[in-house]
């Protein structure tokens, strides 16, 4: 399960087979596969909007005459706008249908990329940053809707690629960036426009997908929408356990912002190259792809899953720790360290599912974890930032993000207890 994947009822889930998939086996299958390759190029472009950016920010800056504040709001941007644009997702769906929202999305996407690099201050590079990411929001909430309509028979393999796409999209953005920056005579703007090519192809595949109305999602199928007849209940902000995985879910978010926003910066301050700092981001960031799929299994296996949340906490200190004493004395291996430590999330999504026993319940804890933990994560990169323009180095922004993991194992501990929220409610 993925940061993006949306939980649905039981009930809810019997109901999303689409009403007009073709009759004919071979008309079905043609479907599926057009579904399944428009699945895989729009997860591609879900993160390289962030990591590319994250590759050339020094270049940004000093293009745009950016302060170090201003660089730190651009890694917390994502995090508000998965905040507020994950929330408008389901209903803009139940009344567009889920394929045309994320078609919409992927062109959001395109014009961003093409418009930020090409912008000619800071301010419109926020507003292209904004639209990009705006799309990414809402394709991160619906596109598991889109998986469950389509293969409901396999939503676990699709899930699986899926987020392996993401993930790859993810790394190939933090490696590539640089040399293709080169490849194009060193004109950043040029290396992250290039980006919108891609998301510009991924259009594609929707549009033929929008055409078909069976996308449409009535109410019964928008995963905002309780089972029916379960009444809401008491408010789960009376609910500890609903706290603790909002606060882990947020501090490992803000850890994961930074590091896309930060990493290379901090390796190639030290003296690694720019294309090696890249490469060191997408090592970080390619931990995801098999981990997401060993730590959900294992943490499924286990009554308690806050021995998970402390060792993942344990790398990130480790990881953390190297960059503060000697960045540049073992660089991969504090890269590999922190992409470990980094798969906090699929966890938190896992006991996410678990801490509740109805799916109406798992509804109502996934959107206040997420979206109050996206909030809470909006304060840090910016911190980093500032931490960072002000003493000209990365000591006290480097202790500042090892600090934050101790809250997160604490949360981590509370949240991997073996309860529900209908108990504490």
């Amino acid at each position: 399960m993925r940061d993006d994947e949306a939980t649905l009822d039981p009930a809810t889930e019997r109901a999303t087979v689409p009403a007009h998939i073709p009759d004919s086996p071979h008309g079905m299958r043609r479907t599926r596969i057009l579904v399944a390759v428009a699945l895989v190029l729009a997860a591609l472009n879900l993160r390289p909007a962030i990591t590319s950016l994250g590759a050339l920010l020094e270049e940004v800056r000093d293009g745009l005459g950016m302060s170090g504040t201003v660089a730190g709001l651009l890694t917390s941007v994502p995090a508000l706008c998965f905040a507020v644009f994950g929330v408008t997702a389901p209903r803009l769906a139940r009344r567009r249908g889920p394929g045309a929202v994320v078609c919409a999305g992927l062109v959001a996407i395109t014009l961003g990329l093409f418009l930020r690099p090409f912008a000619g201050g800071t301010a419109l590079f926020l507003v292209g940053s904004a639209l990009a990411l705006g799309g990414i929001a809402v394709g991160n909430v619906l596109m598991p809707v889109v998986v469950k309509r389509w293969f409901p028979d396999r939503v676990g393999t699709m899930t699986g690629l899926y987020s392996m796409a993401l993930s790859f999209g993810t790394a190939l953005a933090a490696a590539a960036t640089v040399p293709a920056t080169r490849a194009l005579g060193g004109d950043w703007r040029l290396g992250l426009g290039a980006w919108g090519v891609i998301a510009a192809v991924a259009v594609l595949p929707w549009l033929a997908l929008v055409r078909d109305r069976s996308q449409a999602v009535t109410a019964a199928t928008d995963p905002a929408t309780p089972a029916a007849g379960q009444a809401p209940g008491r408010r789960i902000t009376r609910s500890r356990t609903a706290w603790a995985l909002a606060v882990y879910f947020g501090l490992q978010a803000t850890g994961a912002y930074i590091t896309m926003g930060w990493l290379p910066q901090i390796f190639r301050d030290a003296g690694v190259s720019a294309s090696t700092a890249g490469v060191l981001l997408a090592v970080t960031m390619v931990m995801g792809v098999p981990l997401s799929f060993v730590l959900p299994a294992l943490a499924g296996r286990m009554r308690h899953q806050g021995g998970l949340a402390v060792g993942l906490g344990l790398f990130g200190i480790a990881g953390y720790g190297g960059l503060w004493a000697a960045p540049a004395a073992a660089p991969w291996v504090w890269a590999l360290l922190l992409g470990i430590s980094n798969c906090s999330f699929p966890l938190a999504l896992t006991m996410i599912g678990m801490r509740s026993r109805t799916g109406a319940g798992v509804v109502r804890l996934s959107a206040f974890a997420q979206c109050t933990g996206y909030l809470l994560s909006i304060p840090g990169p910016i911190l980093v930032g500032t931490l960072y323009q002000h003493t000209g180095g990365w000591d006290l922004p480097v202790a500042f993000m090892l600090a934050l993991l101790v809250p997160q194992i604490a949360a981590g501990v509370v949240a991997g207890r073996d309860r529900s929220v209908e108990d504490e409610l």
